[in-house]
């Protein structure tokens, strides 16, 4: 039997020659899918994330740790595991690791004597204060093509579906 040629689709396919020079396929499915659209979205936003990041040596989780931090010191690992919705093993390493780094300390919660309230340190604040900076700026980047009003619209829609 012979291999089918190029110009001669198989059963089923649609034939690539009547879908002229274009190598889109059709995602008309997967368009009307808010997780695919979140995940796409996303895919944009993390790349310059990563990118703008890198200088500063955080990944996602380790900010929005510092972030909330910034804006809530003292919080319990209970609290940042609520909010950030992640298991307490996973934040364990990773506060570890922010006060190997010297950017968070541990300190008796003034009103819960068994929790302990996580601070940042001096360079803490530097470091979330510059990174605050440039993600409010990767933000805009990544959502150049909506307006502000669009953009405020979009974030209290996928707010809806968390919160």
């Amino acid at each position: 039997m012979a291999s089918p040629s190029k110009s001669a689709p198989l059963k089923g396919e649609p034939n690539v020659a009547s879908q002229g020079k274009s190598d889109r396929l059709d995602a008309r499915v997967l368009e009307t899918l808010v997780g695919y659209n979140a995940r796409r979205a996303w895919l944009i936003v993390s790349t310059f994330f990563a990118e703008r990041m890198a200088p500063y040596g955080l990944k996602q989780i380790d900010f929005s740790v510092l972030s909330l931090l910034a804006h809530n010191p003292g919080a319990t690992s209970r609290q940042l595991c609520n909010a950030l919705d992640i298991l307490p093993p996973n934040l364990v390493s990773l506060v570890a690791t922010l006060d190997s780094r010297g950017l968070i300390e541990r300190r008796p919660h003034p009103h819960d004597g068994r929790a302990l309230g996580l601070h940042l340190t001096p360079a803490g604040e530097k470091l979330v204060s510059e990174a605050e900076q440039a993600v409010v700026q990767l933000e805009a980047d990544a959502s150049a093509r909506l307006s502000a009003r669009e953009r405020g619209t979009l974030i209290r829609l996928l707010q809806k579906i968390y919160l």
